[in-house]
């Protein structure tokens, strides 16, 4: 290697054992880079590891098969693939530099410069590179400001966000969990500068990186600060209860990022998640809760019904938006007891199927489906314990009785 290491670093264990240390020892020269690298700075645990090649894609390839090891191309356009050993996966990328950049795309060419490789990286605590052995390269200062806290791009930041504006919500999401102090300012004034680029990016890029942020320990200094630049308003303008998201930190809720979202957007989660292509079960989870809601006093019937009606995790998540959006209106207790209450009681099952309903030789068709949802009706109004005997009782009942006009 031509360009010597800063110093000798405690490597990651992981690092030593397992896929990753099978990769590093079939590419002679590779090393660990990234979120692996600065988390085992850090001391915090490191659970995957990112690996970077002097070599162009296809001869990572032709190595990591001649030592056995299952690969993937899953982004070979851009250098990278996925080795695969005891079903454990390690991404490798060839080191690279930028030929094109437009705000979204890159168009790369492979080099065998680690420091040019490093310089297109987008923090100077993800542009550290670090050997099986330890060994430690640190280009731009990384370890330093990971000490003091400081999330800094590498080189200028509006050249670093002309190349890709999703690091502008990636600034927030590591000064989220590794900012310590003030933020720098020169990154708030490129970032603040680089707003309208924002609208160049996917919805779908926009709602995983909002969701990332939403899973550290406390964003709330960090949404603040997206909010001071006008980033808030330009990725997520329905987000308009701040002060609900703090409140759900300090009633000690979850570190659920939906929730959180929830908090934030408050009535304009359910469209939000629509305009920013959430996953279906991710939409039916932020839509609105219809009414009625049970109220945390509610009895055992109400609860069992809430429950079929609206799941067990929605119950639970409006609980919690209930009470940071209604600070004192019930007392902490109750609100407890509630929620304990949803989360041992089991989820009702309605007994009857179509099935039931076929062998009771009632034809298919519209009259069978509504009979099912008023015998349905019935179950729900006796509190959701009727038994299938008894729903069936029922639904012949009702399937004898004279049409109504």
């Amino acid at each position: 290697m031509s360009d010597p290491p800063t110093r000798r670093a405690a490597p990651a264990a992981i690092l030593a054992q397992g896929a990753a240390a099978a990769v590093l020892a079939a590419l002679p020269g590779s090393r660990a880079v990234g979120g692996a690298v600065r988390d085992s700075l850090a001391g915090r645990p490191v659970h995957d590891v990112d690996i970077a090649a002097p070599f162009p894609p296809e001869e990572v390839a032709r190595r990591l098969r001649a030592a056995r090891l299952k690969v993937f191309e899953t982004g070979l356009a851009h250098g990278t693939l996925t080795a695969v050993l005891d079903h454990q996966p390690v991404e490798v990328t060839s080191l690279r530099r930028d030929l094109a950049t437009d705000g979204r795309h890159a168009e790369v060419a492979w080099t065998t410069d680690w420091r040019e490789d490093a310089a297109r990286r987008d923090f100077t605590i993800n542009a550290m590179s670090m050997a099986a052995d330890g060994q430690l390269w640190d280009y731009f200062g990384g370890e330093a400001d990971l000490e003091a806290g400081l999330v800094r791009f590498v080189g200028e930041p509006a050249t670093r966000l002309a190349e890709d504006y999703l690091r502008a919500l990636r600034f927030f999401r590591f000064q989220a969990r590794y900012g310590r102090g003030e933020p720098d300012p020169a990154a708030l004034a490129a970032i603040a500068a680089a707003v309208p680029g924002l609208a160049r990016l996917s919805v779908e890029r926009v709602w995983m990186e909002l969701k990332r942020l939403l899973e550290a320990p406390d964003p709330s200094d960090a949404v603040k600060l997206m909010a001071a630049t006008g980033v808030l308003g330009a990725v997520l303008p329905e987000a308009q209860h701040p002060g609900v998201m703090r409140a759900l930190l300090r009633l000690g809720a979850p570190s659920d990022p939906l929730l959180r979202f929830a908090a934030l957007a408050g009535a304009g989660a359910a469209a939000a998640a629509r305009r920013l292509k959430a996953s279906g079960e991710e939409a039916q989870r932020l839509a609105p809760m219809p009414a009625p809601w049970p109220g945390c006093d509610a009895g055992d019937d109400a609860l069992r019904r809430a429950l079929f009606l609206h799941g067990r995790q929605r119950l639970l998540d409006f609980a919690w938006l209930h009470q940071a959006a209604n600070p004192g209106a019930e007392p902490p207790a109750l609100v407890a007891g509630f929620r304990a209450r949803a989360e041992a009681m089991p989820v009702p099952v309605f007994p009857l199927l179509g099935r039931d309903a076929l062998a009771e030789g009632i034809p298919p068709g519209p009259q069978l489906g509504k009979l099912l949802a008023a015998t349905r009706g019935w179950w729900l109004a006796q509190g959701c314990t009727a038994s299938h005997a008894a729903c069936l009782a029922k639904l012949r009942e009702l399937a004898a009785a004279p049409p109504t006009c």
